[in-house]
């Protein structure tokens, strides 16, 4: 598995995920769920639905911090 989310996108990503699952619980909706997967996606740094487009949001970033020093775990 090839990260392929970079800094911004991973802390957007927690911000938004955490938004949404908090509207979940507040209206007692199953909607909540999809900010868990956008949380967890954050998380591991890998989005499934970047594949298909060849999108890769970690280019950018600083390959001595970030992805590839042990962080996420992948192999770059």
């Amino acid at each position: 598995m090839k990260c392929n989310i970079g800094r911004a996108d991973r802390m957007l990503r927690m911000i938004i995920g955490i938004f949404i699952a908090i509207l979940g619980v507040i209206y007692n909706s199953w909607f909540g769920l999809i900010g868990v997967v956008v949380f967890i996606t954050a998380l591991i740094r890998f989005c499934p639905a970047y594949l298909p487009f060849n999108i890769d949001t970690s280019k950018n970033d600083d390959n001595t911090k970030g992805c590839g020093s042990g962080g996420c775990g992948c192999s770059r």
